[in-house]
């Protein structure tokens, strides 16, 4: 629709008809925004898929046609996982969508991008922060899936994001806003503590609540809030880094918010500086404890954390909200035009403005001969110049007059109005985008399988040092930085990639290639980053539970990316996982183990109070529930209290091809006794243990 500036695009968000309007007058390049479903947050007013609004809620088409009319762009958030039978409603919306003509989707789930593919190939398709990107690799396996833009993950460097530039793929960054505690797309926390699902739109964000390192926290302590985010003095680099979009968090924020993040940043993409009052007033109106740039400049420590105080919520007092108001109470003009003004004897006068692709024409009266004051093309087009209250301003105008003639004002007036308002409704007319509802990707096919299960599901263990390996697995996985080389009898043996990449690739990748020398044959891979360097070391790769898969359309994007097979989401009940049971690679289920809740870049405790590392490390929640953390090379998991525990239940177990058993502190003897379990039946649970969200499900 409009042609993509030089500088980053500012890209605001706009989770109701009034945030959008104020992201708009704020100056924003482009909106991104949600419908009523499929959207991470479905708490937002968000826009219905109709094409009229039929209530408080508005419409798609008239957002869409809102913003085009004022030459910004709109991405509709499609951002949440997709179970198996939601697809086709999915589709449903992408297609109301593409007939709306928004300029591009943000999604997450890989079935969905897909099955997009197929269906709409001239959809620009945008890789939501939910997949967790944080590197090179990640960024060119992403752009060889279709994605046109990924949105990196928050927890990146400059030196990080640099890294990522140049390899064919748009890269948006976000500039502002809340930040996650957990690398986004690889959090459970809210799931499985409330069954409230952060990859489905509904988290409810325990995070914020009280943690503190070791003991039960105080009402203050907080180690797993962070403040929120502003780059504001960093806008200049980004832009040099080859950053394509700057993005605002705050769908659920209000319009004074979304106003005020809109100007600072969209004054400094282009090249001014914001008026100190507007810098306080964004500070005012929302932050945690004020600001921090922490994880671009590479300084993660104590000045990453803050919450919500009381002298937060005061600073966003009706003084601060009243000047806010200001910045979008009004139409501001955006859109350059060109006008021609035709007056002729014995014609009709005529009045023609156009941007350059769209063009209108407004027919008035013919003049009458000048019985005092003729018209001057001086003075008619000083008349035609006064566009306030519309979109638009003059950028050149051509007045040709007859001479000694006349025409009233109020005739150029009325010849300016319907010809911006026909200008008007050209640019809101929907571009759609073709839609084949029909069309099915091509048959994927997958890598050979690391391992062969037979008539009894394949156990695949993970240990978290070598003296866990013990017989009575089918299979081992060890952490890259634990490798030891093992070679059980007859067992299959495997690496981990470390679920946190950032900065390491080239190290990672070498010490892959030693493990294969060494006699791995396949790696465990969390995200699509590791997947390819799973592949380049030579090793068969295996999906891990952050790949997120939650349909068979999923399971097939995986076959086609080479990966040999995969676990399922740990968010699906087993009756939800029947698309895998006819499955196009070999499919399993995280079945034991202390789940990861959070993949964090860095040590909580150690940002919090110090801590030498290894074992025993934990934090404890406002109730005296104590979180183990496991540090590992590259991140830190914060683990569930009690262990997932299904060995009672294996006869209620989906068919599918194998169990994981994912060991963290047990002892050797524990590991050989759950192994047992899970190989001939266990007659009880043990004391402590969860079903996880097999049985339970999330919203």
């Amino acid at each position: 629709m409009t042609q993509r500036q030089s500088r980053p695009e500012v890209l605001a968000p706009a989770g109701s008809m009034d945030a959008l309007r104020a992201a708009v007058f704020g100056g924003a390049d482009a909106v991104y925004l949600g419908a009523t479903r499929f959207s991470a947050r479905q708490n937002a007013a968000n826009f219905s898929a109709g094409e009229t609004s039929g209530g408080a809620t508005a419409s798609l088409r008239e957002a869409v046609a809102f913003c085009h009319v004022r030459g910004a762009r709109v991405y509709l958030a499609m951002n949440t996982l997709i179970q198996d039978d939601e697809m086709d409603d999915a589709l449903c919306l992408a297609e109301e969508a593409c007939r709306a003509g928004v300029d591009a989707l943000i999604v997450q789930d890989r079935g969905l991008a897909r099955r997009l593919r197929a269906a709409a190939p001239e959809m620009p398709l945008h890789a939501s922060t939910q997949l967790s990107c944080h590197t090179p690799e990640g960024v060119a396996r992403l752009r060889e899936a279709g994605f046109g833009r990924v949105v990196l993950a928050r927890e990146m460097s400059a030196e990080e994001i640099a890294a990522c530039a140049g390899l064919g793929c748009e890269l948006e960054v976000f500039v502002h806003g809340a930040l996650c505690r957990s690398v986004s797309g690889q959090c459970y926390l809210s799931a499985l503590l409330g069954g409230r699902s952060g990859n489905r739109g509904l988290c409810a964000q325990p995070c914020r609540l009280p943690f503190a390192a070791g003991h039960q926290p105080g009402p203050e302590e907080r180690v797993l809030s962070l403040k929120d985010l502003c780059l504001r003095e960093h806008v200049d680099t980004l832009s040099r880094l080859g950053v394509a979009s700057l993005k605002i968090e705050g769908r659920m924020k209000r319009p004074e918010y979304v106003a005020a993040a809109t100007a600072v940043f969209a004054a400094l993409a282009r090249g001014k500086s914001p008026e100190e009052s507007l810098l306080e007033d964004l500070q005012n109106v929302f932050s945690r404890s004020g600001f921090t740039d922490g994880y671009f400049i590479g300084r993660r420590d104590r000045e990453l954390l803050g919450s919500r105080r009381k002298e937060d919520v005061a600073a966003a007092d009706t003084a601060t909200l009243a000047r806010l108001v200001r910045l979008y109470d009004r139409e501001k003009p955006r859109v350059a035009v060109d006008w021609r003004l035709q007056v002729e004897d014995g014609h009709p006068a005529s009045l023609s403005v156009t941007d350059g692709i769209h063009t209108a024409v407004a027919k008035g009266p013919a003049p009458e001969p000048a019985l005092t004051r003729p018209l001057e093309p001086e003075r008619a087009a000083a008349q035609l110049q006064k566009t306030g209250g519309t979109p638009f301003f003059t950028r050149k105008m051509d007045c040709w007059v007859g001479e000694g003639l006349s025409l009233p004002l109020s005739a150029l007036n009325a010849l300016r109005r319907e010809a911006l308002s026909s200008l008007e409704a050209l640019r809101g007319e929907p571009q759609a985008v073709g839609f084949d509802a029909a069309a099915r990707p091509s048959a994927p096919l997958s890598g050979p399988p690391p391992f062969r299960p037979g008539s009894r599901p394949f156990l695949l263990a993970r240990a978290a040092r070598p003296e866990q390996l013990v017989p009575g697995a089918d299979g081992w996985l060890l952490p890259l930085g634990a490798w030891a080389a093992p070679s059980p009898d007859g067992q299959a043996v495997g690496v981990e990639v470390p679920r946190a990449l950032f900065g390491r690739e080239e190290s990672v990748l070498s010490a892959l290639q030693k493990a294969r020398a060494n006699g791995a044959s396949f790696a465990l891979c969390g995200h699509a980053d590791a997947v390819g360097l799973a592949l380049r070391a030579g090793l068969a790769p295996v999906g891990g539970f952050g790949l997120n898969l939650c349909n068979r359309d999923a399971l097939c994007a995986m076959a086609g990316d080479g990966l040999s097979a995969v676990m399922l989401s740990m968010e699906l009940t087993f009756g939800q996982m029947a698309f895998a049971l006819d499955p196009p690679l070999p499919t399993g289920l995280f079945a034991y183990g202390r789940q990861p809740l959070m993949l964090l870049r860095d040590c909580p405790r150690q940002m919090a109070a110090g801590c030498a590392g290894g074992r025993g490390c934990s934090l404890t929640d406002r109730k005296g529930v104590t979180f183990p953390l496991a540090c590992g090379s590259g991140g830190t998991e914060l683990l569930n209290a009690v262990p997932l525990y299904l060995a009672d239940r294996l006869s209620a177990l989906p068919p599918l091809d194998f169990l994981y058993l994912h060991f963290t502190d047990e002892t050797p003897a524990a590991v050989s006794r759950i192994l047992r379990d899970y190989r001939t039946g266990a007659d009880a649970p043990p004391p402590s243990y969860t079903r996880g969200l097999y049985t339970r499900g999330v919203l």
